[in-house]
């Protein structure tokens, strides 16, 4: 899992997909944290992201960084304490002008229930489950 955690934190930029109704919806993200051994990610409760995963907690999150690509399939659970909102506001500063630990809008959530493969042209793909 510390390897799915070190490959988005270094692509900076992946891609969260989400369903909503029966249109698949993908969308960037630059947020990654691992917070008591769990790989967590933020948003904000009023993003339509938000409403999306609260109805279908499936997501997919796909990382490229040039050589290799990052499949990650699991379901997301959102953490409401403050002290896993602090810990990735801590991990980006830039966020705390629009998010704070204490607000009503920022939104944490781990994955759980996941399967990750790592692929590229060059290598067989590797499966880790966390």
């Amino acid at each position: 899992m510390h390897d799915v955690y070190e490959f988005l934190k270094k692509c900076g930029t992946y891609y969260l997909a989400t369903v909503e109704d029966d249109q698949p919806r993908v969308r960037p993200f630059g947020t990654v944290d691992l917070f008591e051994g769990k790989i967590y990610i933020q948003t904000g409760k009023v993003k339509s992201v938000s409403k999306q995963m609260e109805t279908n907690p499936k997501v997919e999150i796909c990382a490229y960084n040039g050589d290799k690509w990052l499949r990650v399939s699991a379901t997301v659970v959102r953490d409401d304490r403050t002290e896993a909102k602090e810990h990735m506001l801590e991990a980006y500063p830039m966020l705390k002008s629009i998010y704070s630990a204490t607000d009503d809008n920022t939104e944490v959530l781990f994955l759980r229930d996941a399967t990750a493969t790592f692929s590229s042209f060059s290598e067989e793909p590797t499966t880790v489950i966390f």
